[in-house]
């Protein structure tokens, strides 16, 4: 078995998801987790969260460290992390909800931007996404330590950077979804909800 990985970030932040989550998966049977990291979050709520599929995926190079978390938690509502990058193909299927956290200031704007607008080809008629991590709104910072922690990532590369809530609020309206909840976190992050409503027949 691979040597699990750890990120103390996931013990410290999952509860308040995990609040966010009782709410508004609370109708929701299969969910797409769009880069699962360290598998962490996957097996915390996929525990907790017991009536879902929670589907854990994320890039090649990150699904040993994750399929080493579920195959120790051996919990039935968790599948084989399936490998998954938003430049190439997306896992087969429809999900009726999608949750990602902490990923939108790692990739790059244009890889967002293709994150969003591929998630009509998984998205079943009735769908809830729900995005936890930092966000700057009207352009500004919402605390010196977000202000700090954007600095940090674009030493990283320029690339990476906090992401302006409107311009990923556009991306959502572009796939289809509406924000039904904005909810503070603790550390100045946000959990940002959007949902698509299936269609009355004609």
């Amino acid at each position: 078995m691979a040597e699990k990985p750890d990120a103390p970030s996931c013990a410290r932040n999952r509860e308040p998801i995990l609040r966010v989550l009782q709410r508004h998966f609370a109708d929701r049977r299969k969910v797409l987790e769009i880069g699962s990291g360290t598998g962490q979050h996957a097996v915390f709520f996929a525990a907790e969260l017991p009536h879902l599929i929670w589907q854990a995926s994320d890039r090649l190079e990150n699904l040993a460290g994750i399929q080493a978390w579920l195959d120790e938690a051996a919990l039935g509502n968790t599948p084989a992390a399936t490998k998954f990058d938003v430049g190439g193909a997306w896992p087969a299927g429809r999900f009726d909800a999608v949750f990602s956290a902490n990923t939108l200031h790692i990739m790059s704007w244009p890889e967002v931007g293709r994150l969003f607008a591929g998630l009509p080809g998984v998205m079943a008629d009735d769908f809830t996404l729900v995005i936890y991590g930092p966000f700057n709104y009207d352009g500004r910072y919402t605390s010196e330590s977000n202000a700090a922690f954007d600095a940090w990532l674009k030493q990283g590369g320029a690339q990476q950077g906090l992401r302006d809530f409107d311009a990923v609020d556009a991306l959502a309206a572009q796939a289809g979804l509406k924000l039904i909840a904005d909810c503070p976190m603790p550390s100045n992050n946000r959990c940002l909800v959007w949902h698509r409503a299936a269609m009355s027949a004609a």
